[in-house]
């Protein structure tokens, strides 16, 4: 992939897709945490269905068997689930995966991978889980902009529309959006809002 959506949403439940994506995202990540397999291939069947009638990415978190059963073609696997994962088996079935990265030793092992993105974070502190690691910072998105070559680089954790444009000046080819949207008291306009400045 060279190519990567700006703007990179990123849910918990699919009826955060059902209420967002037809705002215009073009690129979500379904990230299902502690539901059981029926549950998750569910939301999963649920979400590639939607986001198949909005032309919109789904990126299936984790759960890469689920996504090769259910036909899908993007996961997003950390560096656990690295250890886990059939890669050859994603090739196969032609999926895509992006892969999360924290340090140099990891950001080597993801691009021995030859993934279709790196994402690198949290480029700022995130309240939304509790991270081994200190905020990366912009500094950090530029070494590992000069680091990835042509594989397109995601930026995550903390970011707001007011820090978008220096994420981008450092280097990032994509800004994924948690908290920020989880969280707002209006998410279908803080959405647009984020659409809005990906644009520009």
């Amino acid at each position: 992939m060279t190519n990567l959506e700006r703007f990179y949403l990123i849910v918990s439940d699919v009826s955060r897709i059902e209420l967002l994506v037809p705002h215009g995202v073009k690129l979500v990540q379904l990230r299902l945490k502690d539901a059981n397999e029926t549950e998750v291939r569910r939301q999963i069947t649920r979400a590639r269905d939607f986001c198949a009638v909005y032309g919109c990415q789904l990126v299936v978190n984790d759960y890469w068997q689920a996504a090769i059963d259910l036909r899908c073609d993007f996961v997003h696997l950390g560096q656990e689930d690295m250890d886990e994962a059939d890669l050859p088996a994603l090739r196969r079935a032609g999926i895509q995966f992006g892969l999360s990265t924290h340090d140099t030793a990891e950001l080597d092992r993801a691009l021995a991978a030859k993934p279709a993105y790196v994402a690198l974070g949290p480029v700022y502190e995130t309240q939304l889980k509790k991270m081994k690691w200190a905020p990366q910072g912009l500094d950090r998105v530029k070494r590992w902009k000069s680091m990835v070559g042509d594989t397109p680089l995601v930026a995550i954790g903390g970011l707001t529309v007011d820090r978008l444009d220096g994420v981008f000046e450092a280097g990032a080819d994509s800004a994924a959006v948690v908290s920020d949207i989880q969280f707002a008291e209006d998410p279908e306009a803080r959405t647009r809002a984020w659409i809005d400045a990906c644009r520009t």
